[in-house]
């Protein structure tokens, strides 16, 4: 059962999304104000924060870089604002995910659902992750080869760290640009393509040789650990 912020300052809207989530399971608290929502998120600390951008007494926007800079809470944006500068906005300014309103209730859940589970996930590999020879430490921020500590920009750390969660797995390229690159679905596959090409060439190894880096054609990419020899 999630433990739910709704930050909407639409009465009539608030209402119908407390009723409707309330009775797909989740606890649902409300706010109209953005002031309203940094103190209960400060205060109650929420699983998940679903956030307008339309507020009355500040744009939700400029609520979203303040909840960031205290809180690590998963946002879902819940916005009639459809530009694609403006959804690339909030996705760089730390929400999670967004829906375009009239959406519906079902699709809201099922993203809210999505961005649990990532959460979690991402809670269960704070501790070290280990991969072959390979360690990775999401709260240094630090990855070793053979104890050799590699260096690995920012963007770089982030992309093995999503893998290593899901080792074994095949990530999709979109999967990776929206998670990642926190980019809309449908962005540039070379800017992956890239950042993978740098990434293995500090692993020691190449598309054509891959020891931890597998690349499925057509599909994704998938960590995994060399196989003994």
């Amino acid at each position: 059962m999630a433990q739910l912020l709704l930050v909407e300052d639409d009465a009539e809207i608030r209402r119908a999304l407390i009723r409707a989530l309330s009775e797909r399971g989740h606890v649902v608290a409300s706010a109209s104000t953005s002031i309203a929502a940094m103190q209960h998120v400060i205060g109650q600390t929420p699983d998940l924060v679903v956030l307008d951008l339309g507020l009355p007494d500040l744009d939700g926007r400029e609520l979203l870089l303040m909840l960031r800079a205290v809180s690590k809470v998963p946002v879902v944006v819940a916005t009639a604002r459809d530009d694609e500068a403006t959804l690339v906005e909030v996705l760089d300014r730390g929400a999670d995910d967004y829906v375009v309103k009239p959406f519906s209730v079902t699709q809201l859940d099922a993203r809210i659902r999505a961005v649990l589970r990532r959460a979690g996930a991402e809670s269960a590999a704070a501790a070290v992750l280990g991969v072959g020879t390979l360690c990775i430490s999401p709260g240094a921020r630090e990855a070793t080869l053979d104890g050799r500590l590699l260096d690995l920009t920012p963007r770089e750390f982030d992309l093995l760290s999503y893998l290593a969660v899901r080792v074994g797995t095949v990530v999709t390229k979109r999967e990776l640009l929206v998670n990642v690159w926190r980019q809309p679905a449908g962005g540039a596959d070379k800017t992956v393509d890239v950042h993978l090409s740098w990434l293995r060439r500090k692993l020691g190894e190449s598309a054509q040789q891959p020891r931890y880096l597998h690349t499925v054609r057509g599909v994704g990419v998938r960590l995994n650990a060399p196989a003994e020899r």
